[in-house]
């Protein structure tokens, strides 16, 4: 834009002359700028129509090209060029744009024309005059003039002049017409081909000795029955020249069996891909298009709306099979896929339901007219119809086919109508759109017409209406090349009468004309390509409001698309190819994370408020008969949990993406070393009160001395474990940001979109193995603490003086991190109901830590005062309570168990002497009889007691014990 800017400024800055006046035909300023002719342009090279409006002057160099609007022609110079010297070229001559007459009349087939008053291109005033060859006369008008871009009387052509009717020779031509069954197109090709053969057979220069006849059969679109029909029709009487199959199945028996009796073969009908095959059909031709035309125009379709994945639905027969591989290919050049590919060979309802489950949206159905009925019967029933939903179709059904009577369906009228409406049909132009005259001599329309009356039926309801003109082409292309091939144009050839099964040189001479055929037909321009198939364009057209309209065209050997803007759409525009998925994440509700931080906030002020409490009393007594230092560990432990509870809750409502594997160590490093330091210290204390006093007698004595080290050393060793674990599992598998995929969720809304749900979890590739060593030991560790603090909730000692409540904490903590463990795995896709199990849990199992450990302490050295006693006592004695009492403790031990020992000796001895009394006194009792009694009422007096011997009751035995 700058450099035509620069180009064009010396048009804005004329130059001035001696007293400022303005300098006439100054070269600078270039050549002022010319207006087009009427019904003509001017092409403006590098400037848009707001920028030719602003000027006035061309610089000098600058081109200019006349153009002219509908058939209208430049005369005179079509580019001129601005000089230096302010004149464009060639201005002596006008350039005019007038209206020209079709250059077809300057030719003439089997003549001449003479052209007068004028020059090529024909313009207005110029005359023609026609002349036919010597053994052809003239059917027309001999002179036409050209006014106003017309001539004014209608083309001429030459005709042979013809042998009388009685002497010409017979030519059989054998067909076969489905008047029934898949297609039923011979309902309107019959009567097509009978009238090509009355047109054909009254031209005098066409096989002028010659009369085409026809032989057909019903085949019914069968192959089996068209086999029957074909054997007939080849070893009756008379020899057929050429066949016409119509249907793609029969026309595939037909031509691999023509090949053996050097027949060529014509169709009229045929669309099948597979026909295309030189090597195995080598005398096929077919003046209808290759299904495979379709295809291209599918794909410029595709690529047109945008579309880039398509579902498929076939009838299982080759001509459909084979249409599909070749459209797979082309959708694959283009950057599209085939997501589904269905089949059905006569009931087409499950196909139908698996592209609904599918969620199938552009779906191409390539089946027959009948099975049609059938599909949409289902696409009905399975509501596969409407705004969301595009059917491509073939266009070659009746235009009614829907609201035909069917009664293989149980749908009515008008479901079968709701569910086609709105379907694309790409179809094989069939008919001439230009009203142009053809060989015949015979519009398309008039064709249209003079078939109608013709049928006995209305047009919609008769089978291969849109084929008719192909099948009255096909007759015209045998003709002539017929006519090529027997010298009918005044040229030698061979004779026709002479053909057999047995003279190849006759369908080879056939065959070469046939190939060589391009002509003007009813149904368009019929040229032949290398496989035999037809060359044709094709047309796109739209069910709307129950009646096809045509909505463009399209010409695959030029990639040209012509749309005329009259598609409509049930939804107003073009549905997406898929159910447009929005991804959205499940976020932890802020109102639960919120609440729960709060809990934990306060947790870990009671947490701090604990080991401020055990840190200020570490003097007390009572305090270190606890293990403060063990406590203190405890309240450390209790916080790093409750800190968990905040990365626990962070997901990406919070952070980034980026963010994300920080937070996940976080979690990780907080609760493993939160709990290894909180229980492990609980579990440490439970362990020495179960060692020292649920042992045997003789295990005990080396173990009465407590060693702090040793019980730090423990904690020091879970903690160990637990930080080699973690560092070990961050190095090799780290954790990271993963996606959880939930089942598509149908917004509330009727749009045509659906909502995958996504949850963020921390995990690693080896996550299982990983947990399954985490949680192993850290179970082992809870159930064995359920043990030991089990094993001696009966025991008493002052050495840990708060065993009990330790133990009543590791209940707790045991049974929410068993229950809880298990239940966040289960319940991991439910973010909500997970957060809530875990960070609850770890919030319980620190308050009940800190409130059964802590607040006893608390309450006792509140209410007895025992800080205050503690501290004046050691101010007086000036050494450590705590010592002497321990001291005293370990000689009362000792006493006492000297004392058990007296005890023991004593029993036994008392043990003894009763014995030996007990035999004495049998001894005695039978020595000397009984003692009469006192006369005093005394009791009998026995011998005196030796005066050794001491009395041996055990109540004599006074035992003190402190």
């Amino acid at each position: 834009m700058l450099l035509l800017l620069l180009l064009l400024a010396p048009l804005f800055l004329r130059p001035l002359g001696a007293g400022g006046a303005q300098t006439p035909n100054a070269t600078s300023e270039g050549c002022q700028i010319i207006h087009p002719p009427w019904e003509g342009g001017i092409r403006y090279r590098g400037l848009t129509r707001d920028q030719v409006k602003a000027i006035n002057f061309l610089p000098v160099d600058y081109e200019i090209e006349y153009v002219c609007r509908g058939e209208r022609e430049v005369v005179g110079p079509k580019v001129r060029k601005c000089l230096a010297n302010g004149s464009w070229t060639d201005m002596d001559t006008p350039s005019r744009c007038v209206r020209i007459c079709s250059k077809s009349y300057l030719t003439l087939e089997n003549g001449k024309v003479f052209l007068t008053g004028g020059d090529l291109p024909a313009l207005d005033g110029a005359r023609v005059d026609f002349r036919c060859d010597p053994d052809f006369h003239l059917v027309g008008s001999s002179r036409s003039i050209c006014s106003q871009g017309q001539w004014s009387t209608p083309k001429p052509h030459c005709q042979v002049n013809r042998t009388p009717h009685s002497e010409r020779r017979a030519v059989y031509i054998g067909a076969l017409f489905p008047m029934s069954g898949g297609w039923p197109g011979g309902q309107a090709c019959q009567p097509a081909v009978e009238m090509a053969l009355e047109d054909v057979n009254s031209r005098r220069d066409i096989l002028p000795d010659y009369e085409l006849k026809l032989i057909h059969h019903d085949s019914k679109c069968d192959p089996g029955q068209a086999t029957k029909y074909l054997y007939e029709l080849l070893y009756n009487d008379p020899i057929k020249i050429i066949l016409m199959p119509g249907c793609s199945s029969v026309s595939t028996l037909v031509a691999e069996a023509a090949r053996m009796w050097n027949l060529i073969v014509l169709s009229y009908g045929s669309s099948s891909p597979a026909l295309s095959n030189r090597q195995r059909f080598p005398t096929f031709f077919r003046t209808h298009p290759s299904a495979t035309l379709h295809n291209p125009t599918r794909v410029k379709l595709f690529e047109k709306w945008g579309w880039k994945k398509i579902a498929t639905i076939q009838q299982t027969t080759e001509v459909f099979t084979s249409t599909l591989d070749d459209l797979e290919e082309r959708v694959k050049e283009a950057g599209i896929e085939i997501t589904f590919r269905q089949s059905f060979f006569s009931d087409p309802a499950v196909p139908v339901k698996n592209l609904k489950r599918q969620d199938a949206r552009i779906i191409v159905g390539l089946f027959y007219e009948t099975e049609a009925r059938k599909v949409f019967c289902e696409v009905y029933k399975e509501r596969l119809f409407g705004k969301k939903y595009v059917w491509f179709l073939i266009g070659w059904y009746a235009d009614n086919w829907f609201k035909i009577y069917d009664p293989s369906i149980n749908c009515t009228v008008d479901e079968m109508t709701e569910a086609v409406e709105g379907h694309i049909t790409t179809e094989i132009v069939m008919l001439n759109p230009a009203n142009t005259r053809s060989i015949s001599n015979m519009t398309s329309q008039e064709f249209v017409e003079k078939l109608t009356k013709r049928l006995k039926r209305h047009p919609e309801e008769t089978g291969g209406f849109q084929e008719a003109p192909l099948a009255y082409d096909a007759i015209w292309a045998l003709a002539l090349a017929l006519n090529k091939t027997s010298g009918g144009g005044g040229r030698s050839g061979v004779r026709l009468e002479d053909f057999n099964y047995n003279n190849q040189t006759i369908t080879d001479q056939i065959y070469r004309a046939m190939n060589s055929s391009s002509f003007e037909g009813v149904s368009g321009h019929v040229v032949f390509d290398a496989s035999g198939s037809r060359m044709a364009w094709t047309l796109i057209e739209q069910l709307q409001g129950g009646s096809y309209k045509k909505i463009g065209y399209y010409d695959s050997t030029k990639d040209d698309l012509s749309w005329s803007k009259t598609d409509k759409w049930i939804g107003g525009s073009p549905p997406a190819d898929q159910t447009l998925v929005i991804k959205t994440f499940r976020f932890l509700s802020q109102k639960l994370f919120i609440s729960v931080s709060v809990l934990s906030s306060l947790g870990i002020v009671l947490a701090v408020v604990c080991l401020s409490f055990n840190i200020y009393n570490s003097h007390v007594r009572y305090i270190q008969n606890s293990q403060p230092n063990l406590n203190n560990l405890t309240a450390v432990g209790c916080s790093l949990a409750l800190a968990a509870v905040f990365p626990l809750g962070l997901d990406g409502y919070h952070i980034g993406r980026n963010q994300f594997p920080f937070v996940c160590q976080a979690r990780l490093w907080l609760l493993g070393l939160g709990f290894s330091l909180g229980y492990g210290s609980m579990f440490t204390k439970i362990w020495w009160v179960h060692t020292v006093f649920t042992k045997k007698e003789e295990k005990k004595e080396w173990r009465k001395t407590l060693e702090p080290w040793k019980l730090y050393a423990t904690v020091g060793l879970l903690v160990g474990m637990d930080i080699v674990t973690l560092a070990i599992w961050q190095i090799v598998d780290p954790l990271h940001r993963t996606i959880e995929t939930f089942a598509k969720e149908e917004p509330k809304e009727d749009i045509d979109v659906s909502i995958l749900p996504q949850l963020e979890h921390c995990s690693s590739k080896k996550m299982n193995t990983w947990l399954g060593i985490f949680y192993g030991y850290k179970g082992l560790l809870l159930l064995l603490g359920i043990f030991l603090a089990y094993e001696t909730k009966s025991v008493s000692t002052e050495k840990i003086n708060d065993h009990r409540a330790v133990g009543m904490a590791i209940y707790n903590v045991a049974v929410l991190c068993l229950i809880t463990a298990p239940v966040t795995m289960i319940l991991s896709s439910q973010q909500d109901a997970a957060f809530a199990f875990a960070s609850l849990a770890i919030v319980f199992s620190s308050y009940i830590t800190l409130v059964v450990l802590f607040v006893p302490k608390m309450r006792r050295l509140i209410t007895r005062g025992e800080w205050q006693s503690e501290a004046q006592d050691t101010m007086k004695t000036g050494s450590s309570t705590n010592n002497n009492e321990e001291e005293k403790s370990r000689l009362l031990e000792k006493e006492n168990r000297e004392l058990e020992k007296i005890i023991a000796e004593k029993e036994e001895r008392v043990s003894e002497l009763r014995h030996q009394l007990q035999s004495r006194q049998q001894l005695r009792s039978r020595r000397h009889p009984p003692t009469p009694p006192d006369p005093s009422g005394g009791l009998p007096r026995g011998p005196p007691e030796p005066p050794d011997r001491l009395s041996c009751d055990g109540s004599r035995v006074h035992l003190l014990y402190k």
